[in-house]
């Protein structure tokens, strides 16, 4: 916040209001006895009249305008796609392999049950395929993307973010498993293994299976195959990020009934299933049967453009039990005692899975925690999807301005995040990336420092970063077209600040160069960061603060959403104006303020204003008289708000005798039957927690005893599985927010919000105070409820989900949901 509105606001500015937006806040002196005196006339005695020049000057006054402001136009048009001028936090180069070995190859293709690639710009891809054989000459349905669809129950075992990884894949009769692991050497990453196993599963009787494993050539480079019979034996390969390599495809001698392969160029690749399936024929499963197989076409033509082929297939159809391997050898290993694969291959898994294991014990200590065996296994799994889902995108956003009439393209750059959902969500978001490095911090902070710094790489110059990062072919794909443009004037909330809380904190009790090292190349781009929203998100009443992106005409929400704050149709206002006072916002950044002085202090930047304004962000007093309504006893936003509003159908204005409007099905529209006024709005929901869940409340405060009250009333948000989003007596409880638009932050259980206020209780239990036992036992309470929920319904359907029903406890929305709710394993360690 900018020294001026630190110093001079406080209290009672506050609570004089708002001033009029657009109103010139100096004196105006009407009175005023200076007198001007006019030279013009004497400059330009005998060379112009006065009326000449005045015409001179408005000509040069009126083109120099134009100049500037068409100057001015062309850079605020180009701001939105400029990179901001600081240091790099990730280097050029940072993520390849003569810096990064270790993690230059992964599962960063997290959209796919299985897929490898590089943390490479561009690089070759490689994913697994496969279908169940029909005996027909119909289509099978191949299995390549994640997709609810599928109805498949998928998730990784284990996964360390680095050297392996393995999961299980339950299809109908069988089970895939698929293990990765890696072996250092060489100059380009070393190399890797993996292998696919195969059994039955279940009570179906499946006869064959194909499995068909892929290269892809994204980009420049050469591939090679290397062709015996109807199979492709091994791969030449050259990329300038790898040199050369070769992929090698031992055949099986078990259980191999048929084998086959396609070699054929496309650019196409977010569409590499369906070139597959237009390359496959139907053949007779052996000469005079009856019965067919789908079988890959061998060699396709017509080649691409220049003759390059670019998609390389092979298809081997097998009876079950059935195991392959594929290994992938650096050129550059040239001491490589063994090949990875067979025994030596096995023997590494083994030695990763048992690390794997002890560096669970040692950094979480589940077991301590009174937990089981099965429980404890699921705490890994929850871990290892999180951490088996960070991807490696490159691409450019869509992004807008208010200036620029169309969307324009973000210059090209990498992500390294982890995702959401690997079937729903496979793509960076902002405020959950947060959420998500509070624990992967916990398991490998070089992972967490590398993914923040690819998300503050992606700041512009006016210090915005898009909130969702859509990057690639593959990546937007699975994003309906009105989501993909990104304006800036659209915030997110800054959750970085939550792990970098106590990160920040570690590294300064360590206080090394590495670390400190690390703090000077991120505080810049968090300066500006910083700046931006209290630039941008600030409010019209001092330390107030509103999310942008609401939409104040909308006639078919019940009440606009509001996007940007991630808490999508959590009530608000229900007539957006530029009066709003948002309190998560608001908390937001009184967290943020903070954790900026704390950095400052550490690498000897000045720290006083951002401690002045975490000060003056975090009064208690100047927060309840902005935000504290004494009539409910809960914090709440302000605004312009009716709670009597009801979505109708439109009626029709018809004449007499006129017959009804085609169009008498439209969507239904908002009435409203009480008219807005300004006021808090007053239900009870996550937001109205904020001050607690972000620890702003001091110990001592009696607005601290009135939420910790309020939390265990089954009529507001408490249950058994959880804390719901808002509460069962609020007018929006369970609404849908438009005609075809289901509640989403309205009930339905989160495990990121309920982690915060775990924490919270956490907190406040451990400090002496009025409130303290009463925090203790809720703490206790809820923790429980939330672990046993989650555990019940990962036992009973194999997936963590993205909402949890507060009627039920059943899983909701979309899953795997392993990024936030991935958090249970902090509530089951209890680190905080």
């Amino acid at each position: 916040m900018p020294k001026e509105n630190v110093r001079k606001r406080t209290k009672q500015d506050a609570k004089q209001g708002p001033k009029l937006e657009g109103q010139d806040p100096r004196p105006q002196n009407k009175r005023s006895k200076t007198k001007f005196v006019d030279s013009t006339p004497y400059l330009l005695e005998g060379k112009l009249d006065w009326l000449g020049y005045l015409i001179v000057i408005t000509v040069l006054t009126t083109v120099a305008s134009g100049v500037t402001f068409f100057w001015y136009r062309e850079r605020m048009r180009e701001a939105v796609r400029s990179p901001l001028g600081a240091p790099k936090v990730i280097g050029d180069g940072a993520s390849l392999p003569a810096s990064s070995p270790d993690r230059f190859w992964g599962t960063y293709r997290p959209q796919l049950y299985f897929g490898l690639k590089t943390r490479s710009p561009q690089s070759p891809l490689f994913g697994l395929m496969w279908f169940t054989q029909v005996g027909t000459n119909q289509m099978p349905r191949i299995r390549h993307w994640c997709d609810h669809g599928d109805g498949l129950r998928y998730g990784w075992m284990a996964h360390d973010g680095v050297n392996f990884g393995w999961q299980d894949i339950i299809d109908d009769g069988y089970v895939i498993t698929t293990y990765f692991a890696k072996q250092p050497g060489g100059q380009h990453g070393g190399d890797w293994t993996a292998k696919v196993l195969v059994r039955p599963w279940g009570q179906r009787n499946v006869s064959m299976v194909s499995l068909m494993f892929y290269s892809y050539l994204d980009g420049a480079g050469i591939l090679s195959p290397e062709v015996k019979g109807r199979h492709i034996s091994s791969l030449q390969g050259y990329h300038d990020s790898l040199g050369h390599y070769v992929v090698k495809f031992p055949k099986p001698t078990k259980n191999l009934k048929k084998t086959n392969y396609l070699v054929t160029h496309t650019t196409q690749v977010d569409q590499l299933k369906e070139v597959i399936t237009r390359n496959m024929y139907a053949e007779p499963i052996k000469k005079g049967s009856n019965v067919q197989y789908a079988a890959l076409a061998g060699n396709a033509v017509p080649r691409g453009k220049g003759g390059q082929e670019t998609l390389f297939v092979n298809q081997m159809t097998v009876t079950l039990p059935f195991e392959m391997e594929v290994i992938f050898e650096s050129g550059s290993y040239t001491d490589r005692p063994d090949t990875f694969s067979g025994d030596v291959f096995q023997k590494a898994l083994e030695e990763y899975t048992s690390s794997y294991d002890a560096k669970f014990d040692e950094v979480f200590k589940i077991h301590d925690k009174g937990f089981n065996d099965n429980e404890i296994g699921f705490a890994k799994a929850t871990l290892s999807n999180l951490i088996g889902g960070v991807g490696y995108f490159y691409g450019a956003s869509d992004v807008q301005s208010e200036w620029n009439a169309k969307p324009v393209s973000y210059w090209k750059t990498p992500l390294y995040s982890a995702v959401p959902s690997r079937s729903f969500f496979p793509r960076g978001f902002l405020w959950d990336e947060g959420f998500h490095n509070l624990l992967i911090s916990k398991w490998n902070a070089s992972i967490s420092k590398d993914i923040i710094g690819h998300w503050l790489d992606l700041m512009n110059v006016e210090g915005w970063i898009p909130r969702e990062q859509i990057l690639g072919d593959e990546a937007r794909a699975k994003v309906p077209s009105e989501f993909v443009v990104q304006r800036n004037k659209n915030a997110n909330p800054p959750t970085f600040f939550l792990p970098l809380q106590e990160m920040v904190r570690d590294m300064i009790k360590r206080h090394n160069s590495e670390d400190i090292d690390y703090l000077k190349h991120i505080f810049p781009r968090l300066k500006a960061w910083f700046n931006w929203y209290n630039t941008t998100q600030v409010g019209a009443v001092p330390s107030s603060y509103r999310w942008r992106g609401r939409d104040a005409n909308s006639k078919f929400e019940l009440n606009p959403k509001t996007l940007t704050s991630g808490l999508d149709d959590s009530p608000r206002a229900s007539h957006p104006t530029d009066l709003e006072r948002h309190l998560d916002l608001r908390c937001w950044m009184a967290l943020a303020s903070g954790i900026m002085a704390d950095i400052a202090e550490s690498i000897g930047e000045p720290a006083k204003e951002y401690r002045e304004t975490h000060s003056f962000l975090t009064d208690n007093d100047l927060l309840n008289s902005m935000h504290w309504s004494s009539r409910d006893k809960r914090y709440c936003d302000y605004g312009l708000h009716s709670d009597k509003v009801l979505l109708v159908k439109p009626i029709p204005q018809m004449q007499a005798g006129q017959a009804p409007p085609r169009d008498i099905d439209a969507q239904k529209i908002r009435k409203v039957i009480h008219e807005p006024e300004y006021k808090f709005i007053n239900s009870s929901s996550y937001i109205s927690l904020f001050p607690f869940l972000l620890q702003i409340l001091k110990p001592t405060s009696e607005n601290l005893g009135h939420i910790l009250t309020d939390l265990r009333d089954p009529n507001l948000l408490w249950t058994s599985y959880g804390l719901r989003s808002l509460a069962r007596n609020a007018p929006l409880y369970g609404k849908h927010n438009t005609e075809h638009d289901p509640p989403y932050w309205r009930g339905a259980i989160w495990i990121n919000m309920n982690f915060l206020v775990v924490r919270a209780l956490h907190h406040y239990g451990t400090i002496p105070g009025p409130h303290q036992s009463t925090a203790k036992d809720l703490y206790k309470s809820l923790r429980a409820n939330i672990i046993k929920n989650m555990y019940k319904q990962y036992s009973q359907t194999g997936f963590v989900w993205e909402q949890y029903d507060d009627k039920t406890g059943k899983g909701k929305g979309t899953h795997p949901f392993t990024g936030w709710s991935s958090l249970v394993v902090l509530m089951m360690a209890e680190k905080y």
